[in-house]
């Protein structure tokens, strides 16, 4: 029985070139293993998990087609690598999209850039706090239905659009009138930059996050959506039950009490306005 193994493996790796692996090798392999392992994590919840599975189905029927020899599937695919290459782009289209934006929001241009305070201007203040929570919980207490955007590092100029432009200063009392019921600018999401109000009735892209809960409407998939393409802090508070749930960095928490909520709300308020520090060792060194 050895003897028949070791002749199959000599027959069917006869002439393959096994390469010398230095170490410089082995932590190549290692950083792509890495990468690789990132990015299954990063769509495993997500609609191209399942096609990813089709294709690593398909990569293994080819490998046991050119193990035994299939002439004809190895010519076959070997002519249609082209086509898939590009349908695959085609297909994660939306998945390649999320995960430049995800790289686009290292900004390391702006962080190396000690003169850079752009963003700072964008802070909104302790009033604006305080009244993103007021409103929230009061629509909470008669259960009206509500999404908030909180702007961040990222402009949603691309989602503004989709709404009604308002360009007015952020109240309880306006957010709550936006939400009433059966009001114009009721349906939708509210972005909010700094101390005003952008637009309302903006549309967010829903969560293809496959674990979500089945209780949770379009409102909180909306919610987590947006998160999931953006460093934005989103909010939604339940028209069924009136709990308030924070989604950001693609996780939504649910049912979050007013003091908790303020202070998500302080962290991103304060986070891009401290002064950054350097250290002059080597190069540079952000804290």
């Amino acid at each position: 029985m050895i003897d028949w193994i070791k002749s199959f493996l000599d027959n069917y790796t006869n002439g393959m070139y096994f390469p010398n692996l230095q170490i410089m090798d082995a932590i190549e392999i290692l950083i792509l293993t890495v990468i690789v392992y990132e990015i299954m994590l990063w769509i495993k919840n997500t609609k191209a998990w399942m096609l990813l599975r089709g294709i690593i189905m398909l990569g293994v029927f080819i490998l046991l087609a050119w193990i035994f020899q299939m002439h004809t599937i190895l010519y076959l695919a070997a002519q249609s690598i082209n086509v898939l290459a590009v349908a695959a782009v085609v297909v994660f289209q939306p998945e390649l999209r999320r995960a430049l934006e995800k790289l686009g929001e290292k900004n390391l241009l702006s962080n190396i850039n000690p003169f850079d305070r752009s963003r700072e201007n964008q802070r909104f203040s302790d009033q604006t706090a305080d009244s993103i929570v007021e409103a929230c919980y009061e629509m909470g207490s008669v259960c009206t239905g509500a999404l908030i955007v909180v702007e961040q590092a990222i402009q949603l100029n691309e989602y503004e659009m989709t709404g009604i432009e308002l360009d007015c200063k952020v109240s309880s009392q306006i957010l709550i009138n936006i939400f009433e019921h059966n009001t114009p600018l009721h349906d939708g999401a509210v972005i909010i930059r700094g101390n005003r109000i952008t637009s309302a009735t903006c549309y967010l892209p829903l969560s293809d996050n496959m674990t979500i809960s089945k209780d949770l409407g379009t409102r909180h998939r909306a919610a987590l959506g947006m998160s999931e393409v953006c460093d934005a802090l989103v909010i939604a508070v339940s028209e069924e039950t009136g709990l308030v749930s924070v989604a950001m960095g693609g996780i939504l928490t649910r049912g979050v009490k007013r003091e908790e909520l303020r202070e998500r709300l302080s962290r991103i308020q304060y986070r891009s306005s401290e002064p950054k520090k350097f250290t002059i060792r080597k190069g540079w060194r952000r804290r």
